[in-house]
């Protein structure tokens, strides 16, 4: 199911100065998480990553996500502390066409002779706020019995 991300998510995705990180899995399951600036909104709704090595292994696990119905975290931190971690599916690779088109064209434009190996299209299924006083509330709700006894005693 397809989250609608709200306008802060959309902002602080789109932001240059948010520290992205996508995590992905391998076929072992271990995962490999890295910093993935090109990371932002499409006009899909969906979330664009613009992968530029065909090797990767980011890459490969995403391919394997598309293969065994797999799922990828995306962490945004912006420059202000807000972190939010987006769930979602990888559901397309575009390797030619106007989108592909559109982001090699600018790629170019920015950064000069550069590669673009596809542009994945990631569909978010849920946001989870990570701030640390929302999470607290969320795993104190979950678990009220999980406080660390220093905090129980009286001064």
């Amino acid at each position: 199911m397809t989250a609608n991300l709200s306008q802060e998510v959309i902002d602080l995705l789109n932001d240059p100065e948010t520290t992205k990180v996508l995590a992905t899995v391998d076929t072992a399951g271990e995962p490999h998480a890295v910093v993935k600036q090109s990371l932002h909104l499409g006009e899909d709704g969906n979330i664009h990553y613009l992968e530029r090595i065909e090797s990767s292994t980011t890459n490969r696990n995403l391919v394997r996500s598309i293969w065994f119905d797999g799922s990828v975290a995306i962490s945004l931190t912006g420059r202000n502390g807000r972190t939010v971690q987006i769930k979602g599916k990888p559901i397309k690779i575009h390797v030619s066409g106007p989108l592909f088109l559109d982001h090699y064209n600018r790629l170019r434009a920015t950064l000069g002779d550069s590669d673009l190996a596809g542009v994945w299209v990631i569909e978010p299924e849920r946001v989870i706020d990570q701030a640390l006083e929302t999470r607290r509330a969320i795993e104190a709700e979950k678990h009220p019995h999980f406080i660390h006894l220093d905090r129980l005693a009286r001064h």
